[in-house]
């Protein structure tokens, strides 16, 4: 297991879609410990795989008080409401915005072990960090979403790196 360091705003692999991962071997096992050990270096609550490098399918979240855990090619399957939330993202280091999120995701996957999983969360942070997380393997980053670059604050990097990977 190692901790990587979190590919910044301007990597090409931050604009890629990422893959879908057809085998859950080792490997994914791996990245995905990786990924978590990474994520908890830097303070997030979310991270992508494309934000270590890896342009595959995969996410953990690890909020406040609760176990990290990873989804494998998940899917947003639905969203309604919308609700304004200051965000950052590890890969957007020292800034911090504020953007219009869904009150309600449901997402789905597969769990480390290839088991089928829906998450269903409202109005909190998980929420916010899957539609976040998503984006990230879809090549999106919650910059996008902006008018202008012009409504980045800059923040402490420490307070920064509290969000969504």
């Amino acid at each position: 297991m190692a901790v990587h360091s979190i590919r910044q705003l301007g990597d090409p692999v931050l604009r890629l879609k990422a893959k879908q991962v057809t085998k859950i071997d080792g490997s994914i096992q791996l990245l995905i410990e990786d990924m978590i050990e990474s994520m908890q270096a830097a303070s997030g609550v979310g991270l992508a795989a494309p934000q270590i490098g890896a342009s595959l399918r995969v996410i953990v979240i690890g909020l406040p008080e609760e176990e990290p855990f990873a989804l494998i090619n998940p899917k947003i399957v639905k969203r309604s409401g919308h609700r304004l939330l200051e965000e950052g993202c590890l890969s957007v280091a020292g800034y911090r915005a504020e953007i219009t999120r869904s009150r309600t995701v449901i997402a789905k996957g597969l769990d480390r072990h290839g088991k089928p999983m829906r998450i269903k969360a409202v109005d909190n942070l998980l929420a916010q960090a899957l539609e976040h997380e998503v984006d990230h393997i879809n090549g999106v980053l919650y910059i996008d979403s902006l008018e202008s670059l012009d409504q980045l604050q800059k923040v402490e990097v420490e307070q920064a790196s509290t969000s969504g990977g």
